[in-house]
């Protein structure tokens, strides 16, 4: 059975809100924040903290495990690892932020400044706790 209701029908109006009506004309409106733009921030923050995080886990490891070698070297590869774990959890979470703020104002994002010492880090420090353990 055909419906005779056709598209001037009140039932087939869409309700409006009476604030809707107002003129809006020479009001600019503020741009829409695109929620995939937040949430690909999002898990860029949460791959800086599992980089953190297993930086921090590593230094405790070698803090904890490697008893062989110098001393002062196991100590000082363990803290230079759990320190550069939590800066990269301290320097993800500062870009997060301020990436939301510029995210939502609807500016162009900066490149980033962590890249160079985060991956100095990553390179440089195994390298010298593979020496470590080669001498050890």
């Amino acid at each position: 059975m055909e419906s005779v209701r056709g598209p001037g029908h009140p039932s087939q109006r869409r309700h409006r809100s009476p604030a809707r009506d107002w003129d809006t004309r020479g009001v600019s409106e503020a741009p829409r924040t695109d929620y995939r733009f937040l949430l690909a921030n999002e898990r860029t923050f949460l791959a800086y903290l599992r980089t953190g995080l297993a930086l921090q886990i590593a230094g405790l490891g070698a803090l904890q495990f490697l008893t062989t070698g110098h001393a002062a070297l196991r100590i000082g590869l363990g803290l230079v690892l759990v320190l550069t774990g939590s800066a990269v959890g301290v320097a993800g979470y500062r870009r997060c932020r301020e990436n939301e703020r510029i995210i939502r104002a609807g500016e162009e994002i900066p490149p980033a400044r962590s890249l160079l010492p985060v991956t100095l880090a990553v390179v440089v420090v195994p390298a010298l706790a593979a020496v470590l353990v080669a001498l050890g």
